[in-house]
């Protein structure tokens, strides 16, 4: 690896944009994966990512643009992927390069659903890269706020120190503050569950639920991830730091959380599939439900009590009437 380690970002979405705008705050040059050729010429010629944080303007002399995953995977020696966890599997088919013995960080917020893997676990699995090349990006921190270079805040959390700070070296900047973590698996439980307790907010409010019901909801939820993260992984972790707490309040309280919207939507009565086909973004949590309901359920494992992630997974899953649901979520809060 060079002494000078080259980056290149996968992904064409909001947060892989931010991403990328980060990097190019500190690198004259950053690789970038997007599978969408037209996006690819759009930003070659208009400078912005025309689906996407289009008020974020580049240089492209910066940017090293593919939509040839493997040549870019050749190209960088750190690999961020910024895909949403539903399409990771079917990128990686794609990948004939070796990449084992590249850094590989995710920023997905999500379990691949076809293996029920958070991303780490699954590129050890499935693609021999050593838990000590592998790290996540985390928040609090949305993709819009860094668009408009408003204060933001990364957790860079790896085994190895030295690479999570040459990541959150070349991702900080005067509105990118960056801390480094070495719980990797509960940095990446934190931001999977974030999601799906997002959802709860988002149907709450959808419900008509008021702001006195949603703090106690956070609050629980707080409790249950906490419980979950520490049944998957136990290791000595304040869950009130902001890679869990902060990033979970964030997700569930924003305008701009997908997942938040997503879960507003099925409040309001529309179906799963009608909700998604009117977002533009893939909302994680969805998928995230499914798995982390089999996860706790592993017979290995003993199982925690989750009464939010069961009702969401009620009413995403089983159909089951979300308001009946959350009338006897809210009998079980405290």
């Amino acid at each position: 690896m060079t002494l000078t380690p080259k980056f290149a970002v996968f992904g064409g979405g909001s947060w892989a944009t931010a991403i990328v705008k980060m990097i190019c705050e500190n690198l004259d040059e950053v690789g970038w994966y997007m599978r969408n050729k037209s996006a690819i010429e759009h930003i070659k010629k208009e400078h912005h990512n025309p689906n996407y944080l289009s008020a974020v303007e580049f240089n492209t002399a910066q940017l090293k643009l593919s939509s040839d995953i493997n040549e870019l995977i050749e190209y960088a020696d750190y690999l961020i992927f910024a895909i949403p966890s539903a399409f990771l599997f079917s990128e990686l088919e794609k990948v004939s390069t070796p990449f084992k013995n590249k850094v590989v960080f995710s920023a997905i917020k999500g379990i691949v659903p076809e293996t029920s893997l958070i991303v780490g676990d699954h590129l050890y699995t499935h693609h021999h890269i050593p838990f000590k090349n592998i790290g996540v990006i985390s928040g609090p921190c949305h993709a819009e706020e860094v668009a408009l270079e408003r204060l933001s805040y990364l957790t860079i959390a790896c085994t190895d120190e030295k690479k999570a700070q040459i990541i959150a070296t070349n991702l900080s900047s005067n509105y990118i503050k960056c801390t480094t973590s070495d719980d990797i698996i509960g940095v990446e439980y934190a931001a999977v569950l974030k999601n799906i307790y997002a959802i709860a907010a988002g149907i709450a409010h959808g419900l008509g639920y008021g702001d006195n019901f949603q703090s106690v909801l956070m609050s629980n939820a707080i409790r249950e991830m906490k419980r979950y993260i520490k049944n998957v992984h136990k290791l000595k972790r304040d869950i009130n730091d902001s890679v869990y707490l902060g990033d979970l309040l964030v997700t569930g309280y924003s305008a701009f959380s997908r997942n938040r919207m997503f879960g507003n939507m099925i409040g309001k009565g529309y179906t799963v599939k009608s909700a998604q086909m009117e977002m533009s973004m893939v909302a994680e949590g969805y998928y995230a439900t499914k798995s982390a309901c089999q996860i706790n359920q592993d017979k290995k494992k003993k199982r925690v009590k989750t009464p939010i992630i069961n009702a969401v997974f009620n009413i995403l899953y089983q159909k089951k009437d979300q308001k009946k649901v959350f009338e006897k979520l809210a009998e079980k809060m405290n």
